[in-house]
This record gives structure tokens, sequence and C-alpha cells, in this order.
């Protein structure tokens, strides 16, 4: 009897670590973005640029320029609180991807109130202000968590739909109506639509001599501790961790998992609004349907998110740096540098995040297989030649078939 040959051919899996070392999971991003800076500086020496240069210059750009670091608290802002809103809800595998709309529908609350109150204190429109961003925020999050909740609707589908109705609803009331919030107190006005703009003293403070920073990136900080308190050491964050792990034994246990989803939707939309009343109080001071729309803040902030694995501390160290990428790009785009190229490096830095979370949690094994199988077939079901049979033996006249009473030590 005579075994054909099997050729083994290679093998690429993951498997799922079992017991993760402690250290992977906070070592993987920032790894993931010093290569993806190696990669981005390939990818401008490629394109007959500098890339210690272009790097300086970004930093300079980013951080140490006059003003530099306060546009980069700015820019980070927006994303510190849209990623708070996403972190929430994507802890407890509730997937909400409408924080760009619940930011705009905040936006158009907060400017309401700043341009109605714009007579009282600095202190008390800036309250109101917030107040409505939140309830703003909270309307446009309750409506996908009710068809959620009460009609099993994907969170996905809604929360994405409802971000392209939105921005509609901002352009009908800037430049389709004669609304509260158009400015129509002149006639250069009525012909070339705009929002009203808040009064000086509705501004919100910045704070710092050697850096402005902006009161909303303050109040991000804030809420991001707070959110961390409240994962970490409350009954409310306890219930977020056992619904997340399963929704099953969260209801065996008496959680009431509708009423959570519907509480966590809430705070998300709340976070989201806070970010379009900041956007209302430090950046533009009036709305900007545009601008609110271009920017894409509620999908960027979910990058943000990502990128330290939804972690409220770690989203405020993420945040910056996106925005100091996003302040570098624009400052130097031209004809030396264009924007694109600053986008690749983004692109390039959030992919490899991300992939970097695959291997915090699977790890890949690489081996050797048979071609027809995991492994050989064992002697006794190898193949034979054509023609031969169990009983017939080799073709040599010997049976090599095992004795099956051989014992130990036995000649055999």
């Amino acid at each position: 009897m005579r075994l054909r040959s099997e050729i083994g051919v290679p093998e690429i899996r993951f498997e799922k670590r079992l017991k993760p070392p402690r250290w992977l999971g906070p070592a993987t991003p920032p790894i993931a973005v010093i290569v993806a800076l190696a990669i981005g500086a390939l990818v401008l020496w490629a394109s007959g640029r500098d890339a210690v240069d272009i790097y300086q210059r970004m930093a300079r750009s980013a951080f140490t320029n006059p003003g530099a670091f306060s546009n980069t608290l700015i820019a980070a802002t927006p994303l510190l609180l849209t990623g708070l809103a996403a972190a929430v809800t994507f802890r407890m595998k509730v997937w909400n991807i409408g924080a760009d709309g619940q930011l705009m529908i905040g936006a158009v609350l907060a400017a309401a109130a700043g341009t109605f109150f714009g007579g009282r204190s600095l202190a008390a429109v800036m309250a109101l202000m917030i107040l409505a961003g939140i309830v703003g925020g909270c309307l446009w999050a309750s409506i996908a968590a009710l068809l959620r909740v009460y009609l099993n609707t994907n969170e996905v589908l809604t929360t994405l739909m409802l971000n392209y109705i939105a921005p509609l609803i901002l352009f009908y009331l800037i430049f389709n109506s004669t609304s509260y919030w158009r400015d129509l107190s002149t006639q250069s006005a009525r012909v070339f639509p705009q929002a009203k703009t808040l009064a000086e003293d509705a501004f919100w403070p910045t704070y710092g001599a050697a850096a402005a920073v902006p009161f909303g990136f303050l109040l991000g900080v804030v809420l991001a501790l707070a959110l961390y308190f409240v994962v970490r050491n409350t009954r409310f964050g306890f219930q977020m961790r056992v619904s997340a792990d399963s929704p099953e034994a969260a209801r065996y246990a008496g959680i009431s998992t509708g009423r959570l989803l519907i509480l966590v939707m809430l705070l998300s939309g709340a976070l989201a609004g806070i970010a379009g009343a900041s956007q209302i109080g430090d950046v533009s001071h009036r709305l900007e349907p545009k601008n609110l729309q271009l920017a894409t803040f509620g999908y960027t902030g979910i990058a943000v998110a990502a990128l330290v694995r939804y972690h409220p501390i770690g989203i405020v160290v993420s945040a910056i740096l996106v925005g100091a990428l996003n302040n570098a790009g624009f400052n130097l785009q031209g004809p030396d540098l264009p924007l694109g190229l600053i986008g690749v490096n983004q692109g390039i830095i959030l992919m490899l995040v991300a992939a970097s979370e695959v291997t915090a949690r699977y790890r890949l094994v690489i081996g050797r297989r048979a071609r027809r199988g995991d492994r050989a077939p064992p002697p006794e079901q190898a193949t034979l030649e054509p023609g031969a049979s169990p009983e017939q033996g080799t073709s040599d006249g010997t049976d090599e078939r095992p004795r099956q009473d051989a014992r130990p030590g036995e000649d055999s």
C-alpha cells in the first residue's frame, strides 16, 4: 500500500484572545498613530515633498504659532462633545449615528434662545442656550429611541435618515421662510438671506492668556469627567454595562431595557445638542446651515470616540489630536500642500486605529494544514493504490497494518 503525498498549504486566521494582556488595549492606539504618521511620511515623500518639514509645519500650525492652540481647541470642541454622545450609546451597543442631526436641532433652539434672551446677563444667556441645545438634541434623539423601543425599528437607519432631515429644516428656516431665525432687519438681508446674529454681550467667553480656551471645550472636559464617573460608579452605569453584555440577563435581573435605551439615547442627544449650542455661542454666533452641514461633526465624533475605544477621558485627547489635524490642514492648504494630502493622513490614522481594535481582541495565527483537511488521515484510513483492497495489503506481499493485539514492548 502506497500513501499519496499531501502537500501542506498555509493557513491564516484570526483567533479571539481568551485573556488579552492588560497593556495591549491602551497601547494599541498610540502605536497605530505612530505607524500612521510613518506611512503618511512615505506618502508625502512619494509626492515629492519633505515629510519632516511638513510635519514640523503642521505642529507649528496646530500648537505653537500665535493663536494656533486656541484654534485647535475650537476645532476640537464639537468633536469632543459629539464623541461623548457616540460613546454613551456605543458602550451600550446602541448605534446612534444621528449626532450630526441632533447637533443641528440643538443649534436651532440655542440660536433662538441666544437672540431672544440677549439682553440678560451672560451667565443667564449661556445657561438658557445650553438648556435649549439639550432640549433640541433630546427631541431629535427621542424619535429614533421611541421607534426602536415600541416598533423595533433599527436605530442605525432612523438616526441616519434624521441626519438628512435636520439640515433641510435649517435651510428652510433661513433661506425659504421668514422665520424668527432669519434676519429681516435690512434690505440687503432680505435679498441675501442670513440668520440673526447674537448680541456681543451674549458671546461665550474664553479663558487663559497664552491660549484662549473656549468655554465649550471646558464644558466638554467637565462632561467627560462626569460621564466617566457615571459609567463606572453609578447604578445607571452598571445597568448600561449589563445590558450591553447580555440584554436577556439584564431583563432577567429586572432591568427595563427599553426605558434604559430611551435614557441613553436622550443623554446622547443632550450631549450632541450642547455641541450645537457651543457652535452658536463659541464660534459662529448665528445659525449657519451650510457650514453645519459640511462640517459633519457627528460622523467625525464617532471616529474620535472609536480612536480610544469609547473611553470618556481618552476622547478629550483624541478630539485634540483630530482637531489639530483639521486646524493644520486648513492653515497649510495651498499649491505646495493640497488639503487632500492632509485628508489622506487623517484617513490612514483612522484606518490603522480601527485595525488596532481588531489586534487588541484577536491575534493573527499563521500555520499549515493539509490541502483536503486540517490534518492527515490516520494510517488505517490511508488512501490505497487503485485496484488494492484492505485484505490484499501492499504490492510486495507484506501487510503494513498494525496488529491490534500488540502490547507495548512486544515485537510485532
